[in-house]
């Protein structure tokens, strides 16, 4: 595969956004100077080209394909807390004066200067600079989600329905900051969604897997197909011997990967700058306190090559980091971006993200996840005389200022007497994020990442990211609630 280097970004979006509408910084220099006339402490204008497919299969037939194309400019300005923004799906000298005079009614006059030559950032060879759409053919991708069926079908007669669904992604982006700061990276993004339904004296119950990350569709190999297409069914004959779920407060073991999504949601974004700096997360004013039992290490890491939330560089040009976000049970800072990085008098933290350019960028998470400690996973499961052993999530919800979640396991087990004895349907757990991780006695030697299937929301925007944390044994702060005995 092409080694991602910084010239290879530039080049494309110069190609692709910059050209085709006469664009030099001949133009840069007029909207940051028109901008400049006002009271801004920061302004950008973010380019941006995304190309585009999804596939879906069902009832053995590839039923759906679609391809999009969109671009477009959004123009920022920042004065204190205040943010003018406009965008517009046209890239050219006009619709770019339009915006930016839309966007410089923001502030006071003060006669800022303009800054002179600007100065390219790079970005760190993270993922390859490829356009993923390019690399099948459709009858290629059509055969993908074809042996996606035949596997699953394959593996075990109660598998009555398969459903498979491909997309990818290739986004170019372009930045040009009032600082004088220029960047450009190239994002390739890919994944396979595997769902399955199967049935037994009657009964139905499903399962699903998938996984992608910042690759071409070369990652798909018959092995990972393999891997994620018996995850799917496994879950689903798991859930067909699965008894009703016990109530009540007991011990609960998460376990490795996925279950990572608890801390994303239930404290991840509580730990976002925002949120922090308007004194709406439980986490406000925290910072040197314990928060978390001692061993707890939380990261924010946006460096991990091909994972589905890395970054070469954030929305605003400034480069991934891994920042800690608690140590040792300790909380030690919050994720950034410029604007409440200044305004909290912190430094950003690469952390500025926005779903397109027809979005503001705000602190949001890249991969989130838990460091290992020194535990075996099977010590920690034997240690149990009576809980939950939660393996995988599905939907949850998180109440950001008080830190309340409530989420749904897609699979899970009864733990009696240090060994898994059955498995149980219907499990929810409850609890509170700031509270739950100061009962984690026990972190597994196994840390895992999800496969490269996270979606975060916030604010109506959606972004890709990733979620880990090792095996963990909580002895409180979780009731379960289910409908067994």
């Amino acid at each position: 595969m092409k080694e991602h280097t910084m010239q290879d970004a530039f080049a494309a979006a110069e190609s692709l956004l910059l050209q085709p509408g006469g664009l030099d910084e001949s133009v840069f220099d007029a909207a940051f100077a028109r901008l400049s006339r006002h009271d801004v402490d920061y302004a950008d204008l973010y380019f941006e080209y995304i190309r585009n497919e999804g596939w879906s299969l069902e009832e053995g037939i590839v039923k759906s394909g679609s391809f999009n194309i969109e671009q477009g400019v959004g123009i920022r300005a920042v004065s204190g807390e205040k943010t003018a923004f406009a965008y517009s799906d046209e890239i050219g000298r006009d619709a770019i004066a339009r915006a930016v005079d839309a966007v410089s009614a923001i502030g006071a006059s003060d006669g800022r200067q303009n800054v002179g030559q600007p100065a390219r950032r790079a970005a760190q060879p993270l993922y390859p600079a490829i356009d993923p759409c390019a690399s099948l053919d459709a009858a290629a991708k059509v055969a993908l989600l074809e042996k996606v069926e035949r596997l699953a079908r394959a593996m075990d007669p109660r598998v009555i329905q398969v459903m498979a669904g491909l997309s990818a992604e290739y986004d170019v982006m372009y930045l040009a900051r009032h600082d004088g700061v220029r960047a450009a990276d190239i994002r390739p993004l890919v994944r396979l969604s595997v769902f399955v339904i199967a049935e037994q004296n009657g009964r139905r119950e499903q399962g699903s897997s998938g996984g992608g990350g910042r690759f071409d569709f070369s990652h798909f190999s018959d092995e990972v197909v393999e891997r994620y297409v018996r995850q799917a069914v496994g879950q689903a004959l798991t859930n067909l011997e699965a008894r009703p779920a016990p109530a009540g407060q007991m011990t609960v073991v998460l376990g490795p990967g996925w279950p990572g999504v608890l801390l994303h949601e239930a404290i991840g974004h509580g730990l976002e700058g925002d949120f922090n700096r308007k004194g709406t997360s439980a986490f406000t004013g925290c910072i040197g306190q314990r928060v978390a039992a001692p061993g707890v290490t939380v990261v924010d890491d946006g460096t991990l090559a091909g994972r589905r939330g890395s970054l070469a560089i954030d929305d605003e040009g400034n480069p991934t980091q891994c920042t800690t976000l608690i140590e040792d049970g300790v909380l030690k800072g919050y994720m950034q971006d410029a604007l409440n990085a200044r305004l909290m008098k912190a430094a950003p933290t690469g952390n500025g993200r926005r779903e397109s350019y027809a979005s503001i960028p705000m602190p949001r998470m890249t991969n989130t996840y838990m460091l290992p400690g020194n535990h075996d996973p099977k010590e920690i499961i034997a240690s149990v005389s009576d809980g939950l052993y939660a393996v995988n999530f599905g939907g949850g919800q998180v109440d950001i200022t008080s830190g309340k979640f409530v989420f749904s396991a897609s699979e899970a087990w009864r733990i009696e007497n240090g060994r898994l004895t059955y498995p149980v349907k219907g499990a929810t757990l409850i609890g509170n994020g700031p509270d739950v991780l100061n009962y984690v006695s026990m972190i597994g030697n196994d840390l895992e990442l999800d496969q490269g299937v996270g979606v975060c929301g916030k604010e109506g925007q959606s972004v890709p990211v990733g979620v880990g944390q090792p095996t963990l044994r909580i002895d409180g702060g979780l009731t379960v609630g289910g409908t067994g005995g």
